[in-house]
């Protein structure tokens, strides 16, 4: 994607998996992130969100390990509090892959290949999957859903996909594996509902059927 930049900041966090097309809130409290913060705003406004792995505690204000695969969104609003922290909505970009890190700031910065999804054509038997598979999810609250996704709002293809991935409470290893499934990812979240849906038959209250909604 010529319009992108080829080296970015990235943001690693233990429990966070962004995906292109859906906002998300950020609070930055830490110095070396509201440095990350102050310089993007003022160039391109791009911040790499990136999932720590294994024993990041350990290592976390050095350079613990993070997925290959992470999805960079851009700054829509910041305001900038007293002091000196701040809060931010980022705006879901594209994926990227990490080339290399380049190590000349006090934040984390890499050279990455930007990886964008080919659009998403669902047609009507992987809808009507996807809609099944939510309700036996879900329960009786995927019915509403549904219908303030697709009927109210008009979300289809990578839209829907993406921000059913996101907001899904499911653990967050699952979120980084349909994030790195990039074109195979509709697939990738039916695999996962499917196993969820099955999982729960089996363990502790599982033939209750209820289950919490999107987070």
């Amino acid at each position: 994607m010529a319009d992108l930049p080829e080296i970015i900041p990235l943001f690693p966090l233990p429990n966070f998996v962004l995906f292109p097309g859906v906002q998300a809130p950020l609070h930055i409290f830490e110095p070396r992130y509201r440095e990350m913060v102050a310089d993007v705003a003022q160039s391109h406004g791009l911040i790499g969100m990136i999932m720590l792995k294994g024993d990041w505690e350990r290592d976390y204000y050095a350079n613990p390990d993070v997925y290959e695969i992470g999805c960079a969104g851009r700054i829509t609003t910041l305001a900038r509090l007293p002091d000196g922290r701040y809060n931010l909505i980022l705006d879901g970009v594209s994926e990227f892959r990490v080339v290399r890190e380049v190590r000349e700031k006090a934040y984390r910065t890499a050279r990455v290949q930007w990886c964008p999804t080919a659009p998403i054509d669902l047609d009507g038997a992987t809808m009507r999957s996807l809609r099944e598979l939510l309700i036996r999810f879900l329960g009786p609250p995927a019915h509403d859903l549904w219908r303030s996704l697709v009927e109210q709002r008009g979300l289809m293809g990578a839209d829907l996909i993406n921000f059913i991935c996101f907001h899904l409470d499911v653990a967050p290893i699952e979120k980084q594996t349909l994030l790195a499934a990039l074109g195979e990812r509709a697939g990738c979240l039916l695999d996962i509902l499917t196993f969820q849906v099955e999982e729960r038959k089996l363990g502790p209250g599982g033939a209750t059927g209820s289950s919490g909604p999107l987070q």
